[in-house]
């Protein structure tokens, strides 16, 4: 158990497969899906490299990791990551970090009809590039991130959007916007999020959730909150931080202060007086209000906008090399090429030690080997030498038993009980 979202999920008491057991017909099939690949992450029962030290030839297994989006192994270096090269990658303008949220009465409606979620991020782009387009037929650049959960973890979903303070005109020209009124921009907004909902559900769905839209309109005479906060400091590192916020997950593990085998304490920003404060649930109820944020099947949680859509991207950087060649003024670096950091690159960029040097000689590792599942079987597909392919086959020889004797443990106490 290498985290304590992990214990809380798979430890001796089993609180997953025993929630399963529960209520397996009412869990989505992507959830079932994402926690097994959380499960499993980083066992090398489903594949691995060797590394060899040149020196003393000790060996190390470096696992597969799952990459799954509820694994916050994986996650947290993937926003990490993101964020970086989105900074590098964006227009080199100052940008808003723009939130759009909902009545939170309506909360539910999107809750029990997740395939609202996507028009939501349209509608708030397409609002945003709305006001643009008025302001001199602009084009901005906007990338949208869903966040379906608040600071106590509860369904709670707005937009988070990383937008442009300024766009490019029909000419060609870029064109800079010092203001957008975002308190303006409220009543339109309500005005969006109402007819979403109801031109994607049926009749008899929208006669169950009027009430709740009614009370929506009602109870927010300016229209929904958006707010923008200023930024401060390089854009780079605006960006950077922007977009590490946008992707990510629902809880980190720093916030879970305590788990005793039956509850789980974790800590939250209050927002009503901005107060650090604690909350206590049963294991069951923290599983309840984790799995909620895992998103649909293929459903993309970061969406890209105008200047930033993968359509214009390309043609939009061009565009902009040639009119800041002629003005003098750098948004972009048309030749610059962006490649992700290994997780070397990555472990020695935050300060760690380089996890290629043997920490009994300081020699360096070579890789000299793969290992992967291949119909439920471990098969090696790389090897650089006789001594390497003998150490992999005892490796999985060894696995293989571990894993049989787990199976037969299982069956004897599936017999039992």
């Amino acid at each position: 158990m290498d985290n304590i979202l992990r214990r809380i999920f798979f430890d001796k008491h089993n609180h997953w497969d025993r929630f399963v057991n529960k209520y397996g017909g009412r869990v989505r099939p992507i959830v079932l899906k994402e926690i097994e690949k959380f499960r499993e992450c980083g066992n090398p029962k489903n594949g691995f490299k060797l590394f060899v030290c040149e020196g003393c030839n000790d060996p190390k297994l470096v696992p597969y990791r799952c990459k799954g989006r509820f694994c916050t192994t994986c996650s947290v270096g993937e926003s990490e990551e993101w964020g970086r090269l989105l900074s590098e990658d964006t227009i080199h303008t100052t940008h808003r970090h723009v939130i759009f949220t909902i009545d939170e009465g309506l909360r539910d409606v999107f809750l029990k009809h997740r395939h609202l979620l996507k028009p939501l991020m349209d509608a708030a782009a397409n609002l945003i590039k709305s006001y643009f387009k008025k302001k001199g037929k602009l084009t901005p650049g906007i990338i949208a991130g869903l966040h379906t959960f608040g600071s106590r973890v509860n369904f709670n979903p707005h937009v988070h959007m990383l937008v442009s303070m300024g766009g490019l005109t029909k000419k060609g020209k870029w064109k800079t916007l010092d203001f957008i009124p975002f308190q303006m921009l409220r009543k339109q907004w309500q005005t969006v999020v109402l007819k979403v909902i109801r031109k994607h559900l049926t009749e008899r769905e929208k006669k169950v959730v009027q009430p709740r839209l009614q009370a929506a309109y009602s109870n927010n005479s300016e229209g929904f909150y958006v707010y923008a906060p200023k930024q401060r400091g390089k854009i780079n590192e605006q960006l950077r931080y922007i977009g590490r916020y946008i992707r990510r997950p629902a809880i980190g593990m720093n916030r879970i202060v305590a788990y005793d085998g039956q509850f789980v304490t974790f800590k939250y920003e209050d927002k009503t007086d901005g107060k650090e404060k604690h909350e206590t649930v049963t294991v069951e109820e923290f599983i309840i209000l984790l799995i909620r944020h895992i998103p649909d099947e293929q459903f993309k949680t970061i969406r890209h906008y105008g200047l930033y859509s993968r359509r214009s991207k390309s043609i939009s950087k061009k565009i902009i090399s040639i009119w800041q060649k002629a003005n003098r003024k750098w948004l972009v670096k048309i030749k610059k090429s962006l490649t992700k950091r290994t997780y070397r690159e990555k472990v020695i960029a935050s300060g760690g030690k380089d996890p290629m040097r043997c920490s009994c000689c300081d020699n360096f590792y070579e890789y000299m080997g793969e290992v992967c599942l291949e119909d439920g079987r471990l098969e090696i597909k790389v090897s650089l030498s006789r001594e390497a392919t003998n150490y992999m086959e005892r490796v999985i020889r060894h696995l293989t038993q571990e894993e049989e004797k787990r199976n037969r443990s299982f069956e004897e106490k599936e017999k039992v009980s």
